[in-house]
């Protein structure tokens, strides 16, 4: 009895914290998973996705985007998001809305400033207040607004959020004698220029592709990828990964150092060609191994 609530309690941690199955040899993040028996060759990959290409775009329809679709659905606690895309740590609802936040740009004191007896009076205007030109005066309504109204003008919009990272292990499947991609996460990233204070890109939060696609995507009319030919004929979002109708570049792989490919290179144009490069090399050894 003692061994098999221990086995029923390590089931549930295991899936609270996302880690894969190693007993039954299958990875149990994968969306079609394979015994480990039967892949003779894996090697994970991270694209980044720019939502505002123009083949990305039918993932970026207005009201349809996928941003917006996976934002909705962790407010709504349909998908429960991640720290990071090794799918082994959640992240709070709190902690998600709290990244999703504008960030500040009201003027503050510096420690210097304040040790020179400096208050945030001195600071005039810029810190807002209720007279007539501020927020609250006579000036702007009531100068408060309903607190849903409040929320959505302290976050980021989806259209916002245009760049997305997809960690994917590239896989070939001796017993079918192909190569198969298998999405892993899919990270939203908040742009470097949403950051003013700090210039630099942010992860909001990494999501379980497997999760994304058995419960979010399929069957809802939301998650889709815009045909602009056809109207009548949209395709879901999982069908969309699955035919590849993205495009994404090469940012890292799999290395002993954990290094993104722009920092094995020596500049921005020398890293894109090096990444351009390994997607050539991945195409012709399944091609050698086909000739072979």
């Amino acid at each position: 009895m003692a061994a098999l609530i221990c086995g029923v309690t390590f089931s549930a941690n295991a899936q609270e914290f996302g880690m894969e199955y190693a007993q039954d040899g299958y990875n149990h993040n994968s969306i079609r998973p394979l015994h480990e028996s039967h892949i003779m060759y894996k090697k994970t990959l991270w694209f980044r996705m720019s939502l505002k290409e123009k083949q990305n775009l039918p993932f970026f329809a207005v009201d349809n985007e996928i941003t917006k679709v996976i934002i909705d659905a962790v407010k709504l606690g349909i998908i429960r998001p991640y720290k990071n895309d090794s799918l082994r740590t959640r992240m709070s609802q709190e902690e998600f809305l709290e990244n999703l936040k504008i960030p500040s740009e009201e003027v503050t004191l510096t420690e210097e400033e304040i040790a020179m007896g400096f208050t945030q009076d001195d600071l005039g205007g810029f810190g807002g207040g209720g007279d007539d030109w501020g927020s609250g005066g006579d000036w702007g309504g009531d100068g408060g607004g309903s607190a849903e109204a409040e929320t959505a003008a302290n976050e980021f919009y989806p259209k916002q959020l245009h760049l997305l990272e997809i960690k994917e292990d590239l896989l070939f499947d001796n017993k079918h004698s192909r190569m198969k991609h298998d999405i892993q996460a899919i990270t939203i990233i908040i742009p470097a220029e949403m950051n003013p204070s700090t210039g630099l890109e942010k992860k909001l939060a990494a999501f379980s592709y497997k999760e994304l696609v058995q419960n979010l995507f399929r069957d809802n009319s939301q998650a889709i990828w815009y045909n602009e030919r056809n109207n009548r004929h949209h395709r879901n979002l999982e069908e969309a990964f699955d035919l590849r109708l993205f495009n994404a570049r090469v940012v890292k792989y799999d290395n002993a150092k954990d290094n993104m490919i722009v920092d094995i290179y020596e500049d921005q144009r020398a890293a894109l060609i090096a990444a351009q490069q390994y997607e050539h090399q991945l195409v012709e050894y399944e091609s050698n191994l086909w000739e072979n």
